[in-house]
């Protein structure tokens, strides 16, 4: 047996010895509910993170995302970033996890913030998406840095706020503070969780906006002296089903995007609202007769690396303008809410190639390379870090995030950990 082989086996099955200390943090971890939103408990749980990590040789700064979208002082947006240095020069690897969750939602069986463990699966808010892969990073690099204490670069291991609701208050501040500039970080590996046999490169595109159609109000007994905002959005709904619809369904990627209904363009319709504010339901009241003179709604709409954004909005816009020259008394305003462009790391990028080997040494089959249906921070560390060198990869399965009874595998967990600390040893290059 070589010296690097000994060393890959000793890893591994420090790892292996570590699962009741991986079981534990990702059940505290759970235990702490870091609701997003509105954004609870974060600085609690970066403390955690902090007392957890200091032991290890980390050092740790906490960073309150001061003025970010969705910071408040009722509600600030604290992030941490621990580093460990190494004994000489190299490359720095980084591994970035969301702490926030959301929300909990109907249909638990199990107490969603209980972290109960049961046939070897952990249940609970954020164990897939993605504590449990937070918790899979910890143990590789304390089980890396036992085993390699003599290793070239840095590591360094982050927990950020917002994840789920666009990141402003995470990655994004921390990028535009210079945390992710290739200069000082050069692998980035986000353990979100596309299945521990998977590396995932990037993803689709996302552009959110708000329709806004108007008309006239009027007493509801006599609607014909108004005109009916909700009508007219029902007139932009029947064009979606006649044309956009169809016309996005032909358009496929080449990008490796899973699940397969993915790799097409889609838009959803998160939300319409016609008329004057519901009533509250302790209110005991009914609605005054009015004929509605505003209807709203907002689209998600996910495109592809080959549709450029500048043609998903003339799209929209095209269809409403139509509608507006075709329709009687039409009107609209839409307002972009936010977009982001579509990321891809090439598939042999450094970080990549070397997960790719990990996964084979660990498991003994090849990677499949996939691209997220949804985004992720890959687009901050991408767009505002400049830093193209980065990967999804953890454990859990994709489609039990944001589900009820949310769990994730504690064997997974140790696979995907082996791969880390396996990567580590890789790019890390320790002595002996």
């Amino acid at each position: 047996m070589t010296v690097q082989s000994d060393l890959s086996a000793r890893l591994m099955a420090r790892i292996a010895d570590k699962r009741d200390d991986l079981i534990a943090l990702t059940q505290e971890l759970i235990r702490i509910p870091t609701l997003n939103p509105p954004g609870d408990n974060y600085l609690e749980i970066c403390e955690y993170l902090r007392d957890r990590l200091q032991p290890h040789g980390f050092a740790c700064e906490l960073i309150r995302a001061t003025g970010a979208l969705g910071d408040s002082d009722k509600y600030p947006r604290w992030n941490i970033v621990a580093r460990r240095e190494g004994t000489r020069a190299g490359d720095c690897v980084h591994f970035n996890s969301h702490t926030d969750v959301v929300e909990v939602g109907t249909g638990w069986t199990f107490d969603p913030f209980g972290g109960e463990l049961k046939d070897g699966k952990i249940y609970g808010r954020g164990t897939c998406d993605m504590k449990g892969g937070l918790a899979a990073s910890i143990i590789a690099a304390e089980a890396f840095l036992e085993e390699c204490p003599d290793f070239a670069g840095a590591i360094e291991i982050s927990g950020t706020a917002d994840e789920e609701s666009g990141g402003q208050g995470g990655v994004a501040y921390l990028a535009q503070k210079g945390y992710f500039a290739p200069e000082r970080v050069q692998h980035v590996i986000i353990p979100e969780p596309l299945q521990k046999d998977r590396i995932c490169l990037g993803h689709r595109g996302v552009w959110w906006a708000e329709i806004e159609t108007f008309g006239e109000i009027a007493h509801g007994c006599m609607p014909f002296l108004g005109d009916c905002a909700v009508r007219h959005m029902g007139a932009v709904l029947e064009e979606f089903e006649k044309t956009l619809y169809p016309a996005l369904a032909k358009r496929i990627t080449d990008m490796p995007v899973v699940p397969e209904g993915a790799r097409h363009s889609t838009m959803n319709i998160n939300s319409i609202h016609g008329g004057m504010e519901e009533i509250p339901a302790d209110a005991n009241a009914l609605p005054a007769p009015c004929v509605p003179d505003s209807c709203r709604m907002v689209i998600d709409r996910r495109f592809l690396v080959e549709e450029p954004l500048q043609q998903v909005r003339d799209e929209m816009t095209g269809l409403l303008d139509r509608l507006r020259d075709s329709r009687p008394n039409f009107d609209y305003a839409m307002r972009e809410m936010m977009h982001v462009l579509p990321s891809m790391t090439a598939r042999d990028a450094p970080v990549v190639t070397s997960i790719a080997q990990s996964i084979r040494d660990v498991m003994g089959v090849d990677a499949e390379y996939i691209a997220s249906p949804g985004t992720y921070d890959q687009k901050h560390i991408d767009r505002i870090g400049k830093l193209k060198n980065c990967i999804a990869y953890g454990p859990g399965i994709l489609e039990m995030a944001h589900k009820p009874d949310e769990y994730i595998g504690v064997d997974d967990m140790i696979d995907s950990a082996q791969v880390m600390a396996m990567s580590l040893l890789d790019l890390l290059k320790p002595k002996g």
